[in-house]
């Protein structure tokens, strides 16, 4: 299997996912570089690193556990196979803040309209 991962970049060319990776350490760079090989290579990805997100516009979550640090990447698919990463943030509750979700939304909606205009 191979999925195609890619980043969410915004109309003026940012990209929310690449500013957030920049910000970790080695470490946990390295760790959420392994999680996001999984995405791209196994067929069916543990619930333990990749969850819908129930009551959403098709967002998922993209898991990732380093020491005492719960790293959460949102993320949507395209064509049905590419996942299209939107941006992460460090999870410190138990459910995933809600204005995280409406930002994913925001970004998965403004992607679709963009893709729709090519």
């Amino acid at each position: 299997m191979n999925r195609p991962v890619t980043f969410y970049k915004t109309a003026d060319g940012k990209c929310p996912l690449e500013v957030f990776l920049d910000s970790l350490s080695g470490r946990t760079a390295q760790k959420v570089t392994w999680v996001l090989s999984l995405l791209e290579e196994l067929e069916v990805v543990p619930s333990s690193y990749l969850k819908k997100l129930v009551n959403t516009e098709e967002i998922w979550e993209c898991r990732v556990q380093h020491g005492s640090n719960s790293i959460r990447m949102l993320c949507f698919f395209a064509d049905n196979s590419s996942v299209v990463l939107t941006h992460g943030f460090f999870k410190k509750s138990r459910k995933t803040p809600m204005k995280e979700i409406e930002r994913a939304e925001a970004y998965r909606r403004d992607f679709i309209r963009r893709r729709i205009r090519l």
